[in-house]
C-alpha cells in the first residue's frame, strides 16, 4: 500500500470503530477512555501535515487550511450541537468530534493499480469528516426501510410501528435495548426507554417476572421498605437476574403516598434522569407489562449511531462519498 505517513496512521480508526460498533450494539455503552487517544493522534497528524505544507502559500497548503478549518470549526461543533439538542448520545457526539479532528483531509491509498477512495470530491472542498457524516446519515436512513421489510416478510404488519420497531417476546424485554413502542392505549413513539425499566427493577430489587406475578403488591407504595442502587440501566451491569441485581440496600424514610408503582419516589431517589422518562410514562409501561396476555410487544431497537458511523467510515475509505457518487450517477456532475 502506498500512502503518506499520516494517512497510513489514520487507518487505526477502522479497527477501533469496529470494536466500538460491536460494543455499542451489545451494551449501548462506550468507555470515555476510547476517545482521547484518537483525538491526540489526530492533533499530532495535523501538526505533521502542517509542518510539511507551511507556510500554506501553495494550493495544497491553502486547501489543507480550508479542509481543517471546516472540519474543526463546523463538523466538530455540529457533533456537540446534536448532543446538546438531544439528537445524539454523548458517545455519538464524541465519536463525531474525534473524526473531525482525525480525518479532516481526504486520504489517498494506492493498491497496485487501484486508487482508494474510488469516488472523491472536487479538490476545492474534499473534507473527509463531512463525507463520513453524509455517508452515515444515508446509511442510517436505510435502517427503517430494512426493518419494515423484515417485519413485512415475517408477517408483522402494523403501519404505525413496523418501520420503527419489531415484535419481541415480553420475557426478553429486560435484556433488550431500545424503547417500548406501546402503552395500554396502543402504539406510541414516546414509549419507555428499556434502560429506565432496568433501573426501576433494580431500584425495587425485583424482576419483570415477579412484577407480572404480583402486580397489585407492586402497585402499592406501602410495600416498598427499602430501595437499591438503580445503576445506569445497562444490561452489562452486575450479575443478571432478569433485570434485578443484588445491590446494597438504601434505607428510605419517604412516607407512603398515593403513588402507583412507586414511580414518583423512584424519580425522586435516582441521581439524575432516567433517559427522558417520566413517572406517567413509567406507570403506563409497567401497567402494560404487568397485565398483558400477549407473548410479544413492539419494541424499537434504537440503532446506535456509532454503528452506521462505522459503516460510513468503511465506505468512505473504500468507495468514497456516497452522496457525490449518487449525484454523479443522476447526472448532476
Amino acid at each position: 500500500m502506498i500512502a503518506s505517513g499520516p494517512d497510513l496512521l489514520r487507518l487505526v480508526v477502522l479497527p477501533i470503530f469496529a470494536w466500538a460498533a460491536w460494543r455499542d450494539i451489545n451494551t449501548r455503552r462506550l468507555p470515555n477512555r476510547l476517545w482521547p487517544p484518537l483525538a491526540a493522534l489526530g492533533l499530532v497528524l495535523l501538526g505533521w501535515e502542517a509542518i510539511q505544507l507551511a507556510p500554506f502559500g501553495t494550493p495544497p497548503g491553502q486547501l489543507f487550511v480550508v479542509q481543517v478549518g471546516i472540519s474543526l470549526l463546523f463538523i466538530a461543533p455540529l457533533g456537540y450541537a446534536f448532543w446538546w439538542f438531544g439528537a445524539f448520545g454523548g458517545a455519538d457526539a464524541k465519536a463525531m468530534i474525534v473524526l473531525a479532528i482525525l480525518l479532516p483531509t481526504f486520504p489517498s491509498y494506492t493498491l497496485g493499480s487501484l486508487e482508494l477512495p474510488l469516488v472523491g470530491l472536487d479538490t476545492s472542498i474534499g473534507v473527509f469528516s463531512l463525507t463520513i457524516l453524509t455517508n452515515t446519515v444515508l446509511i442510517a436512513a436505510i435502517a427503517p426501510i430494512l426493518l419494515g421489510v423484515g417485519n413485512l416478510v415475517r408477517g408483522y404488519i402494523e403501519p404505525k410501528a413496523m418501520f420503527f420497531a419489531r415484535p419481541v417476546r415480553v420475557d426478553s424485554i429486560p435484556d433488550r435495548h431500545g424503547k417500548l413502542f406501546e402503552t395500554p392505549d396502543g402504539i406510541t413513539r414516546s414509549g419507555l426507554d428499556l434502560d429506565a425499566l432496568r433501573m426501576y427493577l433494580r431500584w425495587r430489587g425485583t424482576t419483570l417476572a415477579n412484577l407480572q406475578a404480583e402486580p397489585e403488591s407492586h402497585r402499592a407504595p406501602e410495600t416498598v421498605d427499602e430501595t437499591h442502587e438503580p445503576t445506569d440501566g445497562g444490561t452489562h451491569v452486575g450479575p443478571r437476574t432478569d433485570g434485578g441485581v443484588e445491590q446494597t440496600a438504601v434505607e428510605s424514610d419517604t412516607e407512603s403516598v398515593d403513588d402507583p408503582w412507586v414511580a414518583e419516589r423512584f424519580f425522586e431517589e435516582i441521581d439524575g434522569t432516567a433517559y427522558g422518562s417520566t413517572p406517567e410514562g413509567l406507570r403506563a409501561a409497567l401497567e402494560l407489562l404487568a397485565t398483558t396476555d400477549r407473548e410479544t410487544l413492539w419494541v424499537s431497537p434504537g440503532l446506535p449511531f456509532v454503528v452506521p458511523m462505522f459503516v460510513g467510515l468503511l465506505v468512505a475509505f473504500s468507495y468514497g462519498d456516497l452522496l457525490f457518487g449518487l449525484f454523479g450517477w443522476l447526472g448532476f456532475f
